[in-house]
């Protein structure tokens, strides 16, 4: 397997950014309004959306807001005795870091922005990153690995352009090398193809600074990787 899947890698840009690309649309902000009791936000025009709901939000108490948000967010996901914990705890902590529930550390990423915009400041800075990466594969036969599940043999590829002492290479040695490695869903948070040719594909990729952020001293590596061997269910 790893004679076949080998790939030149290349980071072609990096950079660090506050916001998740496409978390808060003005459908949002709307949202978030009518669940703050606001009367007709359909009324309001789309460029002042977004400053009406966070003066709707600053009418509360910080966590009181981040309550509201949380809600919004991941009402479905966690009880409310859960959720009134959080809110409490996103006033000081990085909970797209600290907490052990990793699916939700995009969720808890978008509530913070926000919140750190609105009461500017209160709530602890997010920060993501956002790069792309190009993987020129030595055999084109093995850019098949992306096309299902494509986050775990790329975190693979990933792993090998940073450190052992990075948190990924740390925690999941167990998953980078073997054939089932679902917490990759939970560390990429954003995955676009942004260009494809025979033998390479470019990916733009958003992650957590607290995963990713030390890919960016890889400037060009060369790596192996592996697919997710996906198990089909007996009926």
């Amino acid at each position: 397997m790893e004679d076949k899947n080998k790939f030149a890698v290349e980071v072609l840009s990096f950079t660090t950014i506050q916001e998740l690309p496409g978390s808060w649309t003005n459908e949002d902000y709307k949202a978030l309004l009518v669940k703050m009791d606001y009367e007709n936000p359909d009324e309001i025009q789309a460029s002042e959306l977004k400053e009406m709901c966070f003066m709707s939000i600053t009418d509360f108490e910080p966590a009181e807001a981040a309550k509201i948000v949380l809600e919004y967010l991941i009402e479905d996901e966690l009880t409310d005795g859960q959720i009134e914990n959080l809110s409490h705890q996103m006033l000081t902590e990085k909970l797209w870091e600290e907490n052990p529930k990793l699916d939700l550390h995009p969720s808890f990423f978008k509530a913070t922005q926000l919140l750190y915009e609105a009461y500017n400041g209160k709530f602890p800075r997010a920060e993501a990153v956002r790069f792309q990466l190009k993987v020129t594969a030595e055999n084109p036969e093995s850019l098949t690995i992306f096309e299902e599940k494509p986050k775990a043999p790329i975190v693979r590829i990933l792993a090998q352009g940073m450190t052992d002492h990075n948190l990924v290479n740390r925690l999941f040695g167990d998953q980078l090398e073997g054939t089932s490695f679902e917490e990759a869903d939970s560390i990429i948070w954003q995955l676009e193809t942004v260009d494809k040719k025979s033998n390479e594909i470019t990916f733009d990729i958003v992650s957590s600074t607290y995963w990713l952020d030390d890919i960016k001293y890889s400037n060009n590596y060369e790596a192996t990787s592996h697919p997710d061997i996906v198990v089909e269910s007996e009926e």
